[in-house]
């Protein structure tokens, strides 16, 4: 088990690392560094990695545990005659909240040059322009090159250059609360090395098959590939999901920071196995786990496609809360990330065969 000052060194070096959707190599690498004294790790194509505990001890039953490296960022369209350059998405994300924002841009050289998401000045627009909402293409990043040729000669960029937010990730210790960028899904990726390291130390009654897969803010594609490549019965995947205590009324509130791990019942890409989630649900109750519970009418995770997968796995969500996820700053716990940790680990250690039959 690590520590308490281990633990959010590992929060925020998975928060402050690069990797939008398609890019997710630093986080693979920190993941592999992090597990590799525990588990067999590899590293696919894709960028997925796969974790395999040494303490497996050949059990019939298995359980998967994931989750989603990536982040929400962008990716360089084309090159303006002016220095400035266009992007898109890479993930959602309000757009209107975009202007003004610090980011990096990496070039060939494999750095990341620091540079601004800018929209035309209120100076320089009409009246039409003034009352319309922004949209991506009336935006454009500034690293302060004065032409295509300069960002190509002296800044080394081109074509494709990921873009992430340029924020550092802090930990305020007086009041429990992280602030940075991409706690979804690092939060949840933190929790499941986390997790594992604990579990390394277990004797249990199931294998463990452990995944970061990559590219799922752009449609779950890299937990579309792991399934091919992992035979489980049962799975866990954590997320860093959107909270809604500052917005919700009350009666509606389902994510609120401090209240422990949200687990969904229902979303846009899965509906959860119901015996597996009361089993999760009633042991949180029965140790004293915090637990939230919520039915979404959005949002998606990689559960999608690990639900439906070979002969149909039974798949739970934990979440972890974090404020105003898919914007360069957002907002969790410590507490949470504990109570997080501390269900999964308590779920895998009851897990077995007789029980999994019966989901």
């Amino acid at each position: 088990m690590r520590s308490k000052e281990a633990n959010i060194a590992l929060i925020k070096t998975l928060s402050n690392a690069n990797g939008v959707s398609g890019f997710e190599d630093e986080v693979a690498e920190i993941a592999k560094k992090e597990t590799e004294s525990y588990c067999n790790v590899s590293i696919d194509s894709l960028r997925n990695t796969y974790m395999t505990p040494k303490n497996n001890k050949g059990h019939k039953m298995k359980i998967w545990m994931d989750a989603h490296s990536d982040e929400v960022g962008y990716i360089i369209q084309a090159m303006k005659p002016n220095g400035t350059m266009n992007f898109l998405e890479l993930g959602r994300s309000e757009v209107t909240n975009l202007p003004s924002n610090k980011v990096r841009v990496r070039n060939d050289n494999g750095e990341y040059i620091p540079g601004i998401i800018t929209s035309k000045p209120p100076h320089f627009m009409s009246e039409e322009e003034k009352g319309r909402v922004r949209s991506i293409s009336d935006m454009a990043i500034d690293v302060g090159a004065t032409s295509a040729e300069d960002l190509k000669k002296n800044f080394n960029i081109r074509m494709a250059a990921p873009v992430v937010p340029d924020v550092e990730c802090t930990y305020d210790e007086a009041h429990d609360l992280f602030m940075g960028k991409a706690f979804d899904c690092r939060v949840g990726c933190a929790a499941l090395i986390e997790s594992l390291n604990q579990l390394s130390e277990e004797t249990l009654s199931v294998d463990i098959e452990a995944t970061l897969t990559v590219q799922e803010e752009v449609g779950e594609r890299g937990s579309m590939a792991a399934v091919d490549n992992i035979d489980a019965d049962v799975c866990i995947t954590f997320e860093g999901c959107p909270a809604d205590d500052t917005f919700s009324p009350d009666y509606l509130i389902q994510t609120a920071l401090r209240k422990g791990p949200m687990l969904r019942h229902f979303d846009c890409s899965m509906i959860t196995n119901p015996r597996f989630q009361r089993f999760a649900l009633d042991l949180g109750e029965e140790l004293g786990i915090p637990v939230q519970e919520s039915v979404r009418s959005g949002g998606g995770t990689n559960g999608k496609y690990i639900h439906a997968s070979r002969h149909g796995v039974p798949t739970i969500v934990i979440g972890i809360p974090v404020r105003y996820i898919h914007s360069h700053y957002g907002i969790c716990t410590l507490e949470d990330y504990q109570n997080a940790v501390r269900l999964a680990v308590e779920i895998v250690k009851k897990l077995n065969e007789e029980t999994i039959r019966k989901f």
